[in-house]
């Protein structure tokens, strides 16, 4: 499987961007997708899970500004990311499991991993 990330870039604090990663290859195997994020200098962090049946899960601070959503039919995954401030500075990747979604959001498993895409908020 691989997992091709695109629509990172720059924007202006409070700004919006939506991210979207396309999946390839023997996708049948994947359950369970989902965003991550790592700073410089900073763990990676989960920002969201999703399972090919639509339930979506979210990390704590990412309520409400950003939405996780999946085109099962076009094998891509999005993130709807609103009301950026700089503190959401970061690489961006997507993730694919064969996993369930809890073990995916819980113990961060995955199987497949993206290159990732640049977002960057200025202030």
């Amino acid at each position: 499987v691989q997992l091709v990330e695109s629509g990172g870039g720059l924007v202006q604090t409070g700004g919006s961007l939506r991210l979207s990663c396309a999946a390839s290859g023997s996708i049948f195997s994947i359950n369970a997708m989902g965003w991550y994020r790592q700073a410089p200098g900073k763990e990676r962090e989960m920002i969201a899970a999703i399972s090919s049946g639509g339930a979506a899960y979210y990390g704590d601070s990412m309520k409400g500004r950003f939405t996780i959503s999946r085109d099962n039919a076009k094998n891509t995954l999005y993130l709807q990311m609103n009301s950026l401030s700089p503190e959401d500075t970061a690489m961006y990747y997507c993730a694919a499991c064969k996993c369930y979604i809890a073990t995916m959001f819980e113990r961060g498993d995955y199987d497949y991993w993206g290159q990732g895409t640049q977002v960057t908020v200025s202030s």
